[in-house]
């Protein structure tokens, strides 16, 4: 079954009263959740805090669910607020220096393992250097393969506010990754 046809019976069943179809939309969203909050506020606690929050808010405001949109793009939007209101919070507009763990990929031989993982870190590392609507945008396209239309629904712009700000955040990413290409 197609994830927005089932996301859209898992929201009626809730609404009607099933609890299970709600740990269903937890259990599928959770990981996605989690990991957007985690390229936004670099900080596991943190964005194990926000994921939690997203999927109170979710269950407090599910009525309020457009079914004309994608649920994907509704339960991202609150993640991404819900991130940036975080750093707000905390005084921080730009990411916290805490390293995120990444996991090491399965099935490679150890000399490709050590080269994808130098590449991640400094994939990283230029991520955290840029600014967070610039980081933003990046993991919602390439991370959590965001449509431009999702992308201007979920940060509440233009797609072609959206289109502009990845152009440029690019543009600066490729400038941050010449700094930590091994020499």
């Amino acid at each position: 079954m197609d994830n927005d046809v089932d996301d859209q019976a898992l929201v009626e069943r809730y609404r009607q009263g099933d609890r299970e179809a709600f740990t269903a939309l937890m259990v599928r969203y959770q990981r996605p959740i989690y990991n957007a909050a985690l390229w936004i506020v670099k900080s596991a606690d943190d964005a194990r805090d926000v994921a939690q929050d997203v999927f109170l808010k979710v269950a407090e405001h599910l009525d309020e669910y457009d079914a004309n949109h994608r649920f994907f793009s509704w339960i991202y939007r609150i993640a991404v607020n819900e991130s940036l209101n975080l750093l707000r919070r905390n005084g921080h507009e730009e990411a916290l220096d805490d390293e995120i763990e990444l996991p090491d990929p399965n099935g490679a031989d150890p000399e490709a393992r050590v080269g994808v993982v130098e590449r991640t870190r400094s994939i990283e590392r230029a991520l955290s250097g840029m600014s967070v609507m610039d980081r933003t945008v990046i993991v919602l396209r390439h991370f959590s393969e965001c449509s431009y239309q999702e992308i201007a629904r979920i940060l509440d712009v233009d797609e072609k506010t959206v289109k502009s700000r990845l152009f440029e955040a690019r543009h600066r990413l490729r400038e941050l990754l010449k700094e930590y290409r091994p020499s």
